[in-house]
């Protein structure tokens, strides 16, 4: 009798393993989908592709590193075709010592090159409204930033990367 409540047991629980790995599977896949390029930052994550911080980026291209909130670490740079996808946890803003503020989306895209980051879709700032962010340029001490019409800052306001505060929407 012990050798069946044995096997029962040992088949009981090999199909309750089975259940939860392939549902560990299903919850990767359906994330994996979800996110826009998450497949391919998975992917690279398990090949072992060293990928650096995102900071570290946009120093190498001549921007602030504290443009993007704290939080987006998972990005893709197709050296290509300098296209830049960040992705963020969360909807979120981050307001800068010089009062200023941006809202992020959870996927922002653009376009990368020397001191420019342009055509860029997931990032709003306050004016009256929040408007749509098309550019974000740097030069030496001032951060230039476009939505409808171009508004320079200091840059120093931009360089310590800073915390996302949660927002509903974008």
């Amino acid at each position: 009798m012990d050798q069946v409540f044995s096997k029962v047991g040992s088949y009981w629980l090999g199909q309750q393993t089975n259940k939860e790995v392939a549902s560990v599977a299903n919850e990767i896949n359906s994330l994996s989908t979800s996110i826009e390029g998450g497949a391919t930052w998975l992917v690279n994550k398990i090949k072992g592709k060293v990928q650096k911080p995102l900071p570290e980026l946009l120093k190498e291209y001549d921007l602030a590193v504290g443009i993007f909130p704290r939080d987006a670490t998972n990005y893709e740079f197709d050296e290509g075709t300098r296209k830049l996808t960040v992705h963020i946890p969360k909807v979120c803003e981050v307001g800068y010592k010089d009062q200023s503020v941006l809202r992020f989306s959870t996927v922002v895209n653009g376009y990368l090159e020397k001191g420019k980051l342009w055509d860029i879709d997931g990032i709003k700032t306050k004016m009256i409204v929040w408007i749509k962010v098309s550019c974000i340029s740097c030069d030496e001490t001032k951060i230039h930033v476009t939505a409808g019409m171009r508004k320079s800052r200091s840059r120093d306001a931009y360089e310590l990367v800073r915390d996302g505060i949660t927002v509903d929407k974008f």
